[in-house]
């Protein structure tokens, strides 16, 4: 047998046995896969209204749809039960699945009392449609909150900006009889605010008149503002603070009472002494080389 035919043979099923064994193992794996269309499904409960804020869940309200395992959100529920009489805090549309985060704890409260955090208040206050910016001031804007009115012992009115960047919880009208009997619309802005804050807007809602200004969400800067007074509108110059009173002097010390001395004893002052007697009176004479001198007597007067 031709030498070259048994190496060509030898090969051939060299590679065979290659491809074989490929084959096999593609075809192993292949069958660990799982078939097409199988996948495992959850229970999740979903709405079947559209839900607003405030309002509470019940049984007509939500029921049990199918979603893969894998497609389950975080924090939705499989239990109607779960869910049931809790309040809703974030708006949900229709067939949306519920989450943790769109509902309050069950008994939290009705209405608006479970958007409140901790710590803080909400507080209605009445406004015009001026006022109210001409009804754009809707829930989750921020507002300025300025007053105006005559101050204690005032000659005139001013203007001051007395709350900034405030959240409004709400937005509505309310229907009250007027002094016909008939109804006339008053809206109405719901603020959160502080419990300071709270005191500041109902006693500028009763002793005053506020406007709302709003505001970009974006922008919490707080601006100091001195205020404006009416006849600054028609030309009058800015008022001045007025001055505070100045302090009083402070009262001088008492001084401390010192007792009776007797006055110190001056020594006498020493006599002076007697004057010198005057020189007696000299005559000088010269003789030659020799110099004689020769004391005269005294005169007496």
């Amino acid at each position: 047998m031709d030498r070259r035919f048994l190496t060509v043979l030898g090969v051939s099923l060299v590679f065979a046995l290659v491809v074989s064994s490929v084959f096999y193992q593609m075809t192993k794996a292949g069958g660990n896969t799982p078939k097409a269309g199988v996948t495992d499904y959850r229970d999740i409960v979903v709405t079947t209204r559209p839900l607003s804020v405030g309002a509470v869940v019940k049984p007509a309200d939500v029921k049990i749809a199918k979603v893969p395992a894998e497609a389950f959100p975080k924090g939705a529920y499989s239990k109607v039960e779960e869910v049931l009489d809790r309040p809703i805090i974030s708006n949900i549309l229709l067939e949306e699945p519920i989450l943790d985060g769109r509902l309050a704890a069950k008994g939290a409260g009705l209405g608006l009392a479970p958007e409140i955090p901790a710590g803080m208040r909400a507080v209605t206050v009445r406004v015009n449609d001026v006022a109210g910016v001409a009804g754009f001031v809707l829930p989750g804007m921020h507002v300025d909150v300025l007053v105006t009115g005559r101050p204690p012992g005032g000659d005139g009115d001013i203007t001051s900006t007395v709350l900034q960047n405030m959240l409004v919880l709400a937005s509505a009208q309310t229907l009250q009889p007027d002094a016909r009997g008939q109804a006339i619309q008053a809206p109405t802005v719901t603020l959160l605010a502080t419990p300071e804050q709270a005191e500041t807007l109902t006693l500028a809602n009763i002793d005053g008149r506020i406007q709302l200004v709003l505001r970009n969400s974006s922008d919490s800067a707080t601006e100091k503002t001195a205020g404006r007074y009416v006849d600054e509108l028609f030309g009058g110059s800015r008022r001045q603070a007025p001055a505070a009173a100045p302090a009083a002097a402070p009262k001088p010390k008492p001084k401390p009472v010192e007792t009776a001395q007797a006055p110190p004893v001056v020594p006498a002052a020493a006599p002076p002494p007697p004057p010198a007697p005057p020189p007696p009176d000299q005559v000088v004479e010269f003789r030659g080389t020799t110099r004689s001198i020769e004391t005269l007597p005294s005169r007496s007067n």
